[in-house]
């Protein structure tokens, strides 16, 4: 094993080759005079269709592209659950089925009342705007590099989903057409093209520019292991270990690095760099540079739940991604953001079910209600001081203390029967698996959502962004690390909640202000 201690130096080094840190690399390398290193522990896109080809997206799960982390044991949850991170460029927008929403503008601005100044609907949507490609309705974005579109209406169960949904009061619409859909039920956007190819940031950033600038240089299969300082607290550069295992290198930066790893390994990678709750990082002898006691606090997630039957008619055979419809509802009055989200699957999904016995088919679909809007929240922390080591994931789920988030659940799962006893779907069910007809009542059905309850791979929250004299804020409003210089975080870890949407869109949208935001202060 051997170090070499100074494998380059940089203008900007960005720790992570997910879906912020491409956007990141390549926006900052427009500029010819400055030099961009983007540093990936995966394997490069390009070229793979394993990647690139949307409807084989679900083969990516529990696969070489896949972290899979387990989650600690659940108090009131399913234990056995894992959290697919995706481990190759582009990140989870390479490894997702690309489900595309605008982030609202409602969610947006409870980040800015709540101290992001500068992260409301004004000062943020022209970013979506910016990087997307969208002919749809309203004020969109034409010239962007993420091709967005709606899925082609052709599955005729899904087409029997919105009429039915319809009936019990979810109006058939239109996603990204510039309101929050509150209450409605339509076929999604997906960001990918014609062909179904997938639009993650790496290709849609990346690929066109890869050995085309000289300035920029990205480096795949190398783990970054620890962010390094000086003595006055300057994030100076990164160590990573190098793709042949034989040792690491360590690249400097003159200007900035920017961290992108994910709301999980973002916090994990500040805690082993002396950033984060003090007491925690003395347990490992790791040296306390920031006591910030936000860093792997916070830790939201859309939690899923399943109604699964099995179809009396032949499904679809084809499909862009399997998943392309979303429902959104209300369960109380007054909310300007819908608080229960399900999404339509068009395929058998009996992952959480089948090990407590449930039913199963080769012929069937679901529905899958998700809390949009959770009070729950977990941890990230460190399992050991080793950067190899998975962090200890606990997402806490459905133990907030009113019981919100259970209510919403249930009122999903009922909901989805609901729209199953309804014509046209009622036609198309031959017979309810999950949770199954002879589970009724509230109690009944709480157990089956303990036990096999799923998420919907949206991590967030663990090292936010707010106010500057919010002490749980890792995060100034500019995605400055508090308490050190040189050192910004973009990704789903800075958001200070989770938008009552898929994500992913957002986290581009992040990136591209982050982006702006280097160049501008």
């Amino acid at each position: 094993m051997s170090d070499n201690p100074n494998a380059g130096t940089f203008d900007y080094i960005v720790a992570g080759g997910g879906t912020a840190g491409c956007v990141v690399a390549a926006r900052l390398s427009e500029d010819p005079s400055v030099s961009v290193l983007l540093i990936e522990a995966g394997p490069s896109d390009v070229g793979d269709d394993n990647i690139l080809v949307l409807n084989q997206w679900m083969h990516l799960l529990d696969s070489g592209y896949d972290w899979d982390y387990p989650i600690e044991p659940q108090e009131n949850g399913n234990s056995f659950m894992r959290h697919a991170r995706a481990k190759v460029l582009g990140g989870c927008s390479s490894h997702n089925s690309c489900i595309a929403f605008w982030p609202p503008a409602e969610g947006l601005n409870e980040w800015e009342a709540a101290g992001a100044t500068g992260w409301g609907a004004k000062d943020v949507l022209p970013f979506t705007k910016k990087l997307e490609n969208n002919d749809a309705e309203g004020d969109h974005g034409h010239d962007g590099p993420v091709r967005l579109r709606d899925v082609p209406p052709v599955d005729p169960c899904g087409a029997a989903v919105l009429e039915s949904a319809a009936k019990v009061g979810l109006p058939t619409v239109k996603f990204n057409r510039g309101t929050t859909v509150t209450n409605g039920a339509g076929w999604f956007q997906i960001n990918a093209g014609e062909d179904g190819t997938r639009m993650s940031t790496s290709h849609a950033y990346l690929h066109s520019i890869l050995g085309k600038r000289e300035n920029l240089e990205v480096r795949t299969n190398s783990w970054v292991a620890e962010i390094l300082f000086d003595d006055d607290d300057n994030a100076t550069g990164v160590r990573y270990q190098r793709p042949d295992l034989d040792g690491y290198d360590t690249v400097h930066a003159r200007r900035e690095i920017v961290l992108t790893a994910g709301a999980i390994d973002t916090p994990k990678l500040l805690m082993l760099s002396g950033i984060g709750p003090a007491d925690h990082l003395k347990e490992f002898g790791i040296d306390v540079r920031v006591d910030s006691p936000g860093v792997g606090s916070n830790l939201d997630d859309h939690v899923e739940g399943l109604v699964f039957w099995e179809a009396s008619k032949p499904m679809v055979t084809d499909s862009t991604q399997w998943w392309e419809i979303g429902l959104f509802t209300t369960t109380v009055d007054g909310l300007d953001q819908p608080d229960l989200m399900m999404h339509y699957g068009s395929v058998p999904f009996d992952m959480n079910t089948l090990r407590w016995g449930y039913p199963t088919t080769d012929n069937g679909f679901c529905l899958t209600p998700n809390v949009t809007q959770g009070l729950s929240r977990g941890t990230v922390r460190l399992r050991s001081r080793d950067f190899r080591d998975r962090a200890k994931v606990d997402p806490k789920y459905f133990t907030d203390p009113e019981g919100h988030d259970e209510r919403v659940m249930l009122a999903g799962i009922k909901l989805a029967r609901d729209i199953a006893a309804q014509e046209p779907l009622k036609s198309w069910v031959a017979r309810e698996l999950a949770p199954g007809p002879d589970a009724t009542t509230d109690e009944e059905l709480l157990d089956y959502i303990h036990k096999t309850h799923n998420t919907v791979y949206h991590p967030a929250g663990t090292a936010k962004m707010g106010a500057v004299d919010d002490p749980m804020a890792v995060l100034d409003p500019q995605l400055r690390v508090k308490g050190v210089q040189r050192l910004r975080v973009v990704d789903a870890s800075a958001m200070p909640k989770l938008p009552a949407i898929n994500p992913n869109i957002t986290v581009m949208t992040m990136a591209e202000k982050c982006a702006d935001l280097i160049r501008t202060t």
